[in-house]
């Protein structure tokens, strides 16, 4: 069993950064996937960013979040910059058993573990 909090939400202004960061605790391994994903209201959830030997962003994202993690702090984080109203979701940390394939990685059926969320609001 793996469990996930994230942290880092808030609220900011367009144009601002956040980080987020997600401790895993757990059978966590460095050759498990993990990504972020990130639901607004009415929306369904999408993934942002993931990361197995390489990351993968969704379009919307690249060039402003950049993923990453510490193995040794079991921490996966999500570096945010120059933030949009749209990006106003509930961010969510997710875990797999295992590696998953670049082209998977975006794909919420590739993961088996969640977090409970942190909020972001960004304001125009």
């Amino acid at each position: 069993q793996v469990h996930l909090v994230e942290s880092g939400g808030g609220s900011v202004q367009a144009g601002g950064s956040l980080r987020l960061s997600c401790v895993a605790s757990g059978d966590i391994y460095n050759s498990d996937s993990m990504a972020w994903f990130r639901q607004a209201p009415g929306k369904e959830r999408e993934g942002v960013a993931g990361i197995y030997i390489s990351g993968r962003y969704a379009d919307s994202v690249k060039g402003r979040f950049t993923i990453s993690r510490d193995n040794a702090k079991n921490t996966l984080y999500l570096q945010m910059i120059s933030l949009k109203p749209e990006d106003t979701a509930m961010y969510y940390c997710a875990a797999a058993r295992g590696g998953v394939q670049w082209w998977s990685l975006l794909g919420r059926d590739a993961y088996n573990y969640w977090g409970q969320g942190t909020q972001v609001t960004v304001s125009s």
